[in-house]
């Protein structure tokens, strides 16, 4: 039995603990951590009523004290974004394995640190990219692996939602430079994921162009992204929190010379078109998993799963730090182009110290 604990209570908390229920075979929930003492018991209710296990989880308000005092096999780390490099760091400097909550951290510098500190250490270290784990998803995967689309020419990843001023107020981190950044970084950074994942090639030069319309926040509400990759693919990327009046898509499309595929659904879990030479489309319409309860998905079971048995045969789990770097590299360069006004060169894609906007700035001037 695997002893986990979740460090960071807010609303992602639930789908966590719900995973980590249909994971209760091999792993179990011994402690929570959040400064709220009154979050802690609503994530226990919620792992309690999923798992039908009754158990008393261990709370604490000082997440190094839950360190010093429980044994851990491993931490899931969901608090706001920009603690996520300090409390992993921590993690792994006392040994224990984590899953942290996208993103992995808010700078590549950060992002590196981690990576580089699991492998000093021998230790396992995932990013909760838990649509990757999407049945449409890997079928989409599968084919093009298998080369069934021939060439893909591109893709296109759109999230187009809303997120009223009461989300941002509830938690005002939100939409904030220092701990979370906008709609990019936050909405978009798992379809994004997704994308990059089905290209599959270097990257050579990202151009952005973002805008705050109407939400009282330091970041953006509003942004795309035109991504060049090495081998000629391109893909797009359009990132909305002011979609009128409610939440319209989260689609990722990609085109080949044999095939175009659009997966859709409330957290890409459901096949749009499947229009693939030598396959039955209506087959792959058929297709339903049924909508999950929130965009969360129902990914987390599967990726605690893999992270499990990635510790059972010493593996690399399938999202691991370096692929959970990419989708965050790829929104830090669009920041960067929309600051310049010009596309950015991956390659020479300098690390920023932070994602903090005056940073941001200083370092522009001193590329420049």
């Amino acid at each position: 039995m695997y002893k986990f604990v979740i460090i960071g209570c807010g609303r992602i908390s639930h789908k966590i603990a719900e995973g980590l229920a249909g994971n209760k075979d091999k792993a179990v929930l011994v402690a929570l951590s959040d400064i709220i003492e009154d979050k802690m018991t609503s994530t226990e209710k919620t792992y309690n009523e999923k798992s039908e296990l009754n158990l008393s989880v261990k709370k604490y308000t000082d997440y190094k004290e839950l360190i010093k005092n429980e044994k851990i096999d491993v931490t899931i780390i969901a608090t706001e974004s920009g603690y996520h490099e300090e409390i992993g760091l921590y993690c792994l400097e006392n040994d224990i394995n984590v899953i942290i909550e996208k993103p992995i951290a808010l700078s590549i510098e950060g992002a590196q640190k981690l990576v580089d500190k699991a492998k000093e250490k021998g230790l396992k270290i995932a990013v909760s990219h838990q649509n990757r784990f999407n049945y449409p998803i890997q079928l989409l995967k599968k084919a093009i692996t298998e080369e069934k689309m021939g060439k893909i020419f591109n893709g296109m990843a759109r999230v187009l939602w809303t997120r009223d001023m009461n989300y941002y107020l509830q938690a005002p981190w939100r939409g904030t430079w220092e701990l979370d950044g906008g709609t990019l970084m936050n909405q978009c950074i798992h379809n994004i994921d997704l994308l990059n994942w089905m290209m599959d090639s270097e990257i050579d030069t990202v151009y952005a162009q973002t805008s705050n319309y109407i939400r009282d926040i330091e970041a953006e509400d509003y942004g795309i992204i035109v991504i060049r990759y090495k081998d000629g693919k391109i893909g797009t990327i359009e990132g909305s929190a002011i979609i009128y009046p409610k939440n319209l898509e989260e689609t990722l499309t990609i085109t080949g010379e044999k095939g175009t595929v659009v997966i859709g659904g409330m957290a890409v879990n459901k096949i749009n078109t499947w229009r693939i030479e030598g396959d039955k489309e209506e087959e792959f319409l058929e297709i339903d998993s049924g909508d999950p309860d929130s965009v969360y998905g129902y990914g987390h079971k599967a990726l605690y799963k893999d992270f499990i048995e990635a510790l059972e045969e010493n593996r690399e789990p399938l999202v691991n730090g370096i692929q959970g770097m990419e989708a965050m590299k790829i929104i830090l360069a669009a920041y960067k182009s929309q600051m310049i006004g010009l596309p950015v060169k991956f390659d020479n894609f300098k690390e920023f110290s932070s994602l903090n906007l005056k940073n941001i700035i200083l370092r522009i001037k001193e590329l420049k």
